[in-house]
């Protein structure tokens, strides 16, 4: 046991380097992960949930009743900021239909489940990152799927009721079972707690190769393009989410965990849908993707600079 808190400790410390190494190598040599088919993004994701749904108590959900405000403005922040940025950004690039589906997908996604370690290590508010993770993913399977036909149905056919359905069983069923189990066997949870980073990350880390190198070919031709669209995506999120904190003057902390949350999105979750409903657009599961790469690096930038902000 020892042995994989190390391994985990670890991974945990260099997610960000791991990820961009699996990527790069799933990039220039796709055949050398040939074994993780996309077809298995759906499981991946369900494992990651699961996680996040092991994790959780009961107090976690109390800043939800105690401080709804924040809360309320972190999902709101969250579910506007994100998915019109998505769709300004596909309009401003004249993104193909393909990649705009996929951007659109990541934006109206809810937070990404490495959000809440960022808060942490940039010294924001941890409980409030919890609280809106949990409510965001949450509110996903309804908001999501509406959020999705809003900005991407004029170009093509999106089935919200198949969306929601898809959403529920892959994020909120594995989040409902994990925190159930985590109640009932609480001493066995805990143990197996301590390395569910290292689950996760491999998880993660699998579902991205899956896509690169499957779509190796796609991306060295449209990813100058993309890649910018979700630098830019990213980045004015984590400074919108920290706009609107300020403007509505929460503490410093609370703004810190709203940027993040607004910034980082369950790229995961978009991928999957992304492959689950719009099979007839191969593209549209790379920018979910190039996010799931991107965020974990610069959300470990960012958190740094905050920290060092808070230190001084």
């Amino acid at each position: 046991m020892n042995t994989l808190r190390k391994i985990t400790s670890f991974v945990s410390r260099y997610m960000a380097v791991i990820v961009i190494a699996v990527s790069a190598l799933a990039l220039f040599t796709p055949d050398s992960f040939g074994f993780v088919k996309t077809a298995y993004v759906n499981t991946l994701l369900g494992v990651v949930m699961f996680g996040m749904g092991l994790t959780l108590q009961p107090n976690d959900f109390r800043v939800v009743f105690s401080r709804p405000k924040d809360v309320i403005i972190g999902c709101l922040a969250q579910f506007t900021i994100m998915p019109l940025l998505a769709f300004l950004l596909t309009r401003l690039f004249s993104l193909p239909t393909d990649l705009a589906i996929g951007v659109i997908l990541v934006g109206t996604c809810p937070g990404g489940t490495s959000s809440n370690v960022m808060t942490y290590l940039s010294k924001g508010d941890v409980a409030l990152s919890v609280g809106m993770t949990s409510v965001s993913t949450m509110l996903a399977p309804f908001l999501t799927p509406p959020l999705t036909y809003l900005f991407a149905g004029t170009r093509v056919e999106v089935n919200v009721l198949s969306m929601f359905l898809s959403i529920f069983k892959v994020v909120v069923i594995p989040i409902a079972g994990g925190f159930i189990i985590h109640h009932f066997f609480k001493a066995v949870t805990e143990k197996i707690v301590e390395i569910l980073p290292l689950i996760s990350t491999t998880a993660i880390v699998a579902i991205v190769a899956a896509v690169v190198s499957d779509n190796a070919s796609k991306i060295m031709t449209s990813g100058l393009v993309i890649g910018i669209v979700v630098v830019l995506h990213n980045l004015l999120g984590y400074a919108s989410g920290y706009a609107v904190g300020k403007a509505l003057k929460l503490d410093t902390r609370k703004c810190r965990a709203v940027s993040i949350e607004v910034g980082m999105q369950n790229a995961g979750l978009a991928t999957s849908l992304a492959a689950t409903h719009f099979a007839q657009y191969p593209l549209a599961t790379i920018p979910g993707a190039v996010f799931s790469i991107w965020h974990n690096t610069s959300g470990a930038v960012l958190a740094n600079i905050y920290r060092r902000t808070a230190d001084k």
